[in-house]
């Protein structure tokens, strides 16, 4: 054993002893964790890996009991805010947002909670986003990437021969699906459940983002406004999105009719796989076309390619925190350590076709055959864009934007407009987080 590993060792067991004296004096320690629900069912609920992960490591500290309860993605978030506004937080919490715990103090720093080696093998991208002020609280415990999907035989049904590399290709290709009766050439989904994954994606792909190089909002940047026009007059204006209108299609919906063979085009995440190829669907993945020079399509209207300008990435993550109130500093950063060991993040990232949070556990993935159908989507997380969680005020905007965004490609609506109220209540929510 090296001299580090017997000094994480030591650390631990003193970690341990130092646990001891709970209530009552009994000597054991019980860790509270509220986690999302990443299943579909009873059979594959998040329940189900918490509960074996949590007797896994029962068996090895036998003075430390893990206490786990899991809600859905639409309840668990309110769940934690009402533990902690009545004063009993959790130990941890496995959920979408942490920044607004951070500036109140309310977490533990990452770097008193992990061992040296643990906390080094975040993947970097996600590590920076878990800061505020430089000082790492968000431990990115998920991840995905977006890759824009296509139906190969609708495609072929249109005579397409290629997805496409640019905004005009896919506005080519979408004519070329609709004149052979596909009834959602692209699904765009602006709706009210992940809106904001949709926009960013965009975004990106026209040379804009939701900040500054600083780090300061920029919803209403020239680049912003120009993917929306665009987006209004060449995809929206001209009948070749659907089913419904953007504002009132959600991720879901639109998944289940993209997977039901109805959709030419839409940007999916890993999960899109699985339903997709349970309905027996034949599709292809390509990164996301880029606002670029060429105007051809693989549908014979020309063969222009992208102009050399780099694909862009989307990324998102979940997060885990440690509440301070407590006090069970050494206990959850020893059960933290377990979470995060290669074997235990690749369990979990496997059980709900997700990406590592951990460069250790993303190299495994990337060299193994029967993860394969995950590369494409861990080659985008490098370098990827994540929403600016850093900031207090991004779940209020975040829940205003998918409120507004809609209304920027609507008839009735004006993309600069929208964009520029939006980056209003932004700067307003900025100043006063």
């Amino acid at each position: 054993m090296t001299v580090l590993g017997a000094a994480i060792t030591a650390l631990g067991m003193t970690a341990t002893l130092a646990g001891c004296g709970g209530p009552g004096g009994s000597g054991d320690v019980t860790l509270k964790l509220v986690a999302a629900d990443y299943g579909d069912s009873a059979a594959n609920s998040s329940k189900k890996y918490w509960d074996e992960l949590a007797g896994a490591y029962e068996d090895e500290h036998p003075g430390v009991k893990v206490d786990v309860s899991v809600y859905s993605w639409n309840d668990v978030d309110s769940k934690v805010k009402q533990m902690v506004d009545r004063g009993d937080a959790p130990d941890l919490a496995q959920i979408g947002a942490y920044a607004d715990y951070a500036a109140a103090g309310k977490l533990y720093r990452v770097s008193d909670l992990l061992s040296i080696p643990v906390q080094a093998d975040f993947v970097p991208e996600l590590s920076r986003a878990g800061e505020v002020d430089r000082v790492q609280y968000g431990m990115p415990f998920a991840a995905s990437t977006r890759l824009l999907f296509y139906n190969k035989k609708l495609f072929a049904k249109a005579g397409i021969s290629r997805p496409p590399e640019t905004w005009n290709q896919l506005a080519a290709d979408a004519h070329a699906l609709r004149t052979a009766g596909v009834s959602t050439p692209y699904a765009l989904p602006l709706g009210p459940e992940e809106a904001q994954a949709e926009t960013l994606q965009w975004l990106l792909s026209g040379g804009g983002d939701y900040t500054d190089s600083i780090g300061d909002y920029d919803l209403d940047s020239v680049e912003n406004v120009a993917t929306f026009s665009w987006l209004k007059d060449e995809l929206v204006g001209k009948g070749l999105t659907g089913p419904v209108p953007p504002a009132k299609l959600n991720r879901a919906d639109a998944f289940a009719a993209f997977a039901r063979g109805e959709v030419g085009m839409l940007n999916g995440h890993p999960t899109l796989m699985k339903t997709a190829r349970a309905k027996g669907l034949d599709f292809g993945m390509v990164p996301m076309p880029v606002n670029g020079s060429g105007s051809g399509s693989g549908s014979g209207n020309g063969d222009e390619g992208a102009d050399g300008r780099d694909r862009p990435s989307m990324g998102v993550a979940d997060w885990m925190m440690a509440f301070r109130q407590p006090g069970h500093r050494e206990q959850v950063g020893d059960f933290l350590d377990f979470v995060y060991s290669k074997k235990n993040v690749l369990a979990f990232s496997r059980e709900y076709d997700l990406l590592p949070a951990t460069t250790s556990a993303s190299a495994d993935m990337a060299s193994s055959p029967k993860d394969a159908d995950l590369a494409p989507f861990l080659e985008q997380l490098a370098g990827a864009e994540l929403y600016p969680v850093g900031k207090t005020s991004w779940a209020t905007v975040s829940a205003e934007l998918k409120k507004q965004i809609g209304t920027a490609v609507s008839e009735e609506g004006s993309s600069a407009g929208v964009l520029g109220q939006l980056q209003r209540t932004a700067m307003r929510e900025d100043a006063t987080g």
